[in-house]
């Protein structure tokens, strides 16, 4: 019998009820999105859900619509651990409205490249902010009962081969550099940790020896191990080691192939006695059992709450880069504002693939400009040709041809034709997962009316996996089979699926009717998605070009918003280069000669290049804001609030200063060669020998007032530096500040970065305004992991440290001996 801390009273009274096949059936997935319940043990279902930037829940369409967050990115430029708060406090409300238990978030892993696809889900390049972020994350979330995934453990940083890449790193870099943001939220007590895709020095993750030690000997990690979806392939060695949980379920390696392995004895029931005592500690604390606390209430937001919150982080995270004066405007009589790039219509508020959710509105930067300023300001130009890409009917502009209500008809056809089940959807966008309805469905049949506003062609179509038949107006315009590309990402595939259009003359205010007949590739599970929607059209290029510039040039201002695209930065594989889509370079700086008050928005989750940088007169970069977006950025704008942000990764100038690029693995092994020297401590080091400098350097922006930092003065607090420095608002208005503490060793005895972070506090002070800031630095920033003691070690001696407005920033700098300040 289970003989560890985590064998409570509660727990081995509750193990001694489960047979072998019970307990084993527990460990794996009920569904995509659920746990086993078990009656014997009172234990009701326990319901997770993507969590990184909203909670998504079981939905994988509109009927449950969620608030869309700023993405993680965007959140860490912010460098407010309060804004964190905030927000896991809205992600543990929204958890809890839709019955969630557990959260898959926060995604911790680093952009150890800036090619990272999935870069705009994770927080910054540094491992002590990412840590401290995450950190706060889980505190926020789980104060409310609602279980958070510190998210993928570890070494997945890079999607290209991510189910099969070997990620080899040395163990002096694992420590400080890798594993450091799960150590910190592990010690802050997150309920569940992640095992990722990819494989570390040559086993894979889910039964890696690291999810023994450090994570659950060393750290005291009590929580659940859970498997990224389908991350799980094998029995015996994953069951032998700290793998919990098989996602998703019903179906796995596990089952009774663990039950017989345990039988024969290749696999200990202690080992399984072991997992189940996690998982009832987890459902334990989410209020999951019948004899354990009930689920802790937690009161609904409403969307006026939700709208503010998620408004003043999206201004809060967005970065001034670049201004000459021109920011901000503030709306005034008179003023035309030219606005230009399809960006503005069609705005990413956040990246694809699983961090992605469904929200009820989307304010884009058109929308939330005409707010601000008054729609006879505003003067608009896509100037290029839209993305191509599929965009399901949105709610409001189709109707059900049966009922006439809002929305698409659905029909569940059986193998004789027969309907046994209908329903109308929101949108133009179907998906669904473990409904009993797919595995007696012979097609499945959406139906809707659409209505032009215009007269000529459109683009029509769908998106899916399977067979289908696309009539307009009853009239078959196409058919075949969409598929996941040879050698594709199965998971990136099902997110977002191949799309296929037809070319349709229709007229403006005549009503066609839109079939599709689907017959899903259910691929071994119940699942289906499909699409139905229409692509952006365009007039002739060089006329639209041309109109975008004579907008521009007729304005008092222009506002370009340029950015990457679906097709760039996703989850399920890595950006193949850093430059913007072709024609957006040329685009700002045609806009730029023509006016030279021109403000660039960069609507991208990670560093693109700005070879135009010097030659306009602001940049604000956005990131992916969330559903706020326009409104948000409207407020920085105007001046209605401070662009608060602070870069959390470093912005290169040019693709081949990079100091880290290689993102593509040789013979399945990906080598992180550069060990400690990541972000903005590969570029410190290249500089150091000769390197260009990059164009945005770590923790830099800008703000709308001017500051005066004093000298810091260091005393102590328990084992904790304390610095504090007096900070000065000198400007004409209110605005914030991030002070940033960077620690280096010249001359000492061991590698080390050049300088690494290891403390920051953000200020807030009114026009003439002197505060005093504050920040605390922990033991472990002056520590250093000795591979031949396999332990945490203090180099005698001092330390210089530097309190400074961004890494390049030369600041305040003062000796430290963390021996002689205890």
């Amino acid at each position: 019998m289970l003989a560890t801390p985590l064998a409570t009273p509660l727990v081995t009274a509750l193990l001694e009820r489960l047979t072998l096949e019970q307990k084993v059936r527990l460990l794996t997935g009920a569904s995509l999105w659920t746990l086993h319940d078990e009656p014997a043990v009172g234990l009701r279902p326990i319901a997770v859900s993507d969590g990184p930037t909203g909670v998504r829940g079981a939905a994988l369409d509109d009927h449950d619509p969620s608030a869309s967050l700023p993405s993680a990115g965007c959140v860490c430029a912010t460098w407010d651990l309060e804004q964190v708060r905030r927000l896991g406090a809205l992600i543990a409300a929204e958890a809890r409205a839709k019955d969630v238990d557990v959260v898959l978030g926060p995604t911790v892993n680093l952009h150890r490249s800036p090619r990272g696809g999935r870069h705009f889900e994770a927080y910054s390049e540094d491992p002590y902010l990412t840590g401290e972020f995450g950190a706060a994350y889980v505190t926020a979330v789980q104060a409310h009962g609602v279980a958070t995934t510190a998210k993928h453990y570890v070494a997945n940083d890079s999607e290209t081969d991510r189910f099969t890449v070997d990620a080899r790193v040395d163990e002096r870099t694992l420590r400080e550099v890798y594993l450091a943001p799960f150590e910190r939220m592990v010690k802050e007590g997150a309920w569940l940790v992640m095992s990722a895709y990819n494989s570390v020095n040559g086993t894979t993750m889910t039964a890696n020896p690291l999810l023994r030690d450090p994570l659950k000997d060393e750290w005291g990690f009590d929580g659940v191990v859970v498997s990224d979806w389908m991350a799980v392939r094998d029995t015996e060695p994953s069951a032998n080691s700290g793998q919990d949980l098989a996602m998703p379920g019903p179906d796995g390696a596990w089952g009774d192939a663990l039950v017989e392995a345990v039988k024969a004895g290749r696999v200990p029931e202690d080992a399984i006695d072991e997992k189940v005592a996690r998982l009832l500690l987890l459902a334990s604390r989410v209020g999951a059992l019948e004899s354990g606390p009930a689920t802790v209430p937690v009161e609904p937001w409403d969307d006026t709450a939700i709208a503010g919150l998620l408004r003043e982080a999206a201004a809060d995270g967005m970065v001034l880069a670049r201004n000459n004066g021109t920011l901000p405007v503030p709306p005034r009589e008179g003023l035309t504002v030219g606005v230009i790039g399809q960006h503005a219509l069609r705005a990413r508020a956040q990246g694809g693939g699983s961090a992605s959710v469904f929200p009820r509105r989307v304010v884009t930067p058109l929308d939330g400009l005409r707010e601000a300023y008054g729609a006879d300001a505003i003067g608009f130009a896509p100037g290029l040709p839209p993305v191509d890409e599929l965009h399901p009917f949105a709610g409001g502009t189709v109707t059900d041809p049966l009922t006439g209500a809002q929305g698409v008809r659905v029909r569940y056809l059986d193998q004789d034709g027969e309907t046994f089940s209908e329903e109308t959807i929101p949108s133009g966008r179907f998906s669904s997962f473990g409904d009993a309805r797919l595995a007696r469905a012979a097609r499945i049949e959406l139906t809707t009316r659409f209505t032009p506003d215009r007269d000529g062609r459109h683009d029509v179509g769908y998106a899916g996996l399977g067979g289908f038949s696309f009539e307009v107006d009853g009239v078959t315009v196409g058919t075949g089979s969409l598929g996941i590309p040879e050698g594709g990402d199965f998971m990136a595939a099902l997110l977002n699926p191949p799309s296929r259009v037809v070319s349709h003359d229709l007229s403006r205010g005549r009503t066609v009717e839109l079939r599709l007949t689907y017959t899903p590739e259910l691929l071994g599970v119940p699942f289906a998605s499909v699409k139905l929607g229409f692509k952006d059209l365009f007039g002739d290029p060089e006329q639209e070009f041309q109109r975008a510039i004579e907008t521009a040039a007729a304005s008092d201002v222009a506002v370009v918003v340029v950015g990457t695209t679906e097709a760039i930065e996703s989850e399920g594989f890595d950006r193949p280069g850093l430059a913007l889509p072709d024609g957006q370079d040329e685009l700002v700086r045609r806009v730029a000669e023509v006016n030279p008050r021109t403000v660039v928005v960069v609507n991208s989750g990670a560093p693109v290049l700005m070879p135009w940088l010097d030659e306009v007169a602001a940049v604000v970069l956005a990131w992916f804001p969330g559903q706020e977006f326009g409104a948000a950025l409207a407020d920085v704008l105007t001046g209605a609030r401070e662009p608060g942000g602070r870069l959390p990764t470093t912005w290169p100038a040019r693709e081949e200063d990079v100091p880290v690029w290689e993102v593509t693995p040789d013979n399945g092994r990906l080598a992180y060669a550069e060990g400690l020297h990541i972000g903005y401590r590969a570029w410190l080091k290249r500089g150091a020998d000769g390197g260009n400098p990059p164009a945005l350097p770590f923790g830099s922006g800008l703000g709308y007032t001017t500051w005066q930092i004093g000298a810091p003065v260091l005393t102590t607090e328990g084992d904790r530096v304390v610095v504090l420095a007096e900070v000065t608002n000198t400007g004409a208005r209110h605005g914030k500040q991030v002070l940033q503490a960077y620690l280096s060793r010249p001359g000492s005895t061991v590698e080390r970065p050049v300088a690494w972070l290891a403390g920051f506090t953000t200020v807030r002070a009114d026009a003439g305004e002197r505060v005093r800031a504050r920040i605390e630095i922990a033991p472990r920033a002056f520590q250093h992991w000795d591979t031949e003691a396999h332990a945490w070690v203090t180099e005698p001696g001092a330390f210089t440290l530097r309190i400074a407005t961004s890494v390049a920033d030369p600041g305040h700098s003062v000796p430290v001996d963390p021996a002689a300040q205890g």
